[in-house]
């Protein structure tokens, strides 16, 4: 029988562990949290720039999506927050 505190740890281990096998995003994840601080810098900007290149391309759609993306995000923040 698992008690309550080890129970967030499994979960985070089996998000990893499925985040690190993606192809591409596994690797940079891996290097944002294991790696040297510069790394998360790195990601910030990469975010940052994808968005910039999206909406110079596609236009306000891009800008709304990316919006609706940040929102959902902080979102699922607040209650995991709330939860503990």
């Amino acid at each position: 029988m698992t008690t309550m505190p080890d129970a967030p740890a499994r979960e985070r281990w089996i998000t990893r562990h499925v985040t690190y096998r993606l192809p591409i995003i596994g690797r940079m994840a891996r290097e944002v949290v294991e790696g040297p601080v510069d790394n998360a810098f790195a990601a910030i900007f990469g975010v940052v720039a994808g968005v910039a290149s999206a909406v110079l391309i596609w236009g306000y759609p891009a800008l709304i999506i990316a919006a609706l993306t940040a929102a959902f995000l902080m979102i699922v923040t607040l209650i995991r927050i709330t939860l503990g």
